[in-house]
């Protein structure tokens, strides 16, 4: 996908080359980890993130052949550019034992089913949530943040075996998950490098 990149972007990814060399990076792991660092200013996620680049190539195929893409809330949304996601926030309840977040990726798997891409970047409980379906995604960005249950959540996600970007702290949120879907509706298909 061609886009015009402002002077600012651009001189925000040189001084960030200049003070991390990304180089040796695989190039959807390099596009995902600078594109994360770019929305934090946090170099730190350098090492914290944990990436796969046969399932970044999995999902970017995905993505770029129309598989929905799925948020927790509205703000990974409004940060995703250039594609309609699936929230269904507005439409969850919290219950004993439910919260909202976990509800609405309930609801929102019954409209997408399998094959999605799931961007969680606020609630640890919507990411366990996931966790606990058969939803066979084709990634799950899971970028919880906080104290309570952000690093526990993504801990199970890597140890569930599904394709994913997760962090080892209890860093995130949702600009850092919708950086990480942008990387890969930024970065160029095959069909666009030729």
């Amino acid at each position: 996908m061609n886009r015009t990149v402002h002077p600012i972007e651009q001189e925000s990814y040189r001084r960030l080359r200049a003070r991390l060399d990304t180089s040796p990076l695989p190039p959807l792991t390099r596009a995902v980890v600078e594109r994360v660092i770019h929305s934090a200013a946090d170099l730190a996620y350098a090492s914290d993130l944990v990436l796969n680049e046969r399932e970044l190539t999995a999902a970017h195929a995905a993505l770029h052949a129309g598989a929905p893409v799925v948020v927790d809330v509205e703000m990974v949304a409004a940060g995703i550019t250039r594609r309609e996601t699936v929230c269904r926030l507005k439409d969850a309840t919290s219950g004993p034992g439910r919260t909202r977040s976990a509800h609405a990726v309930r609801l929102a798997y019954e409209e997408v089913g399998p094959g999605a891409l799931w961007v969680i970047g606020c609630a640890p409980t919507a990411l366990e949530e996931l966790l606990r379906l058969d939803a066979a995604p084709a990634l799950v960005i899971g970028l919880p943040v906080g104290f309570v249950g952000a690093a526990e959540s993504k801990a199970a996600l890597r140890a569930s075996g599904l394709p994913a970007v997760s962090n080892v702290s209890e860093k995130g949120g949702s600009a850092v998950a919708a950086a990480a879907l942008n990387a890969l509706l930024y970065h160029p298909t095959s069909k666009e490098t030729l």
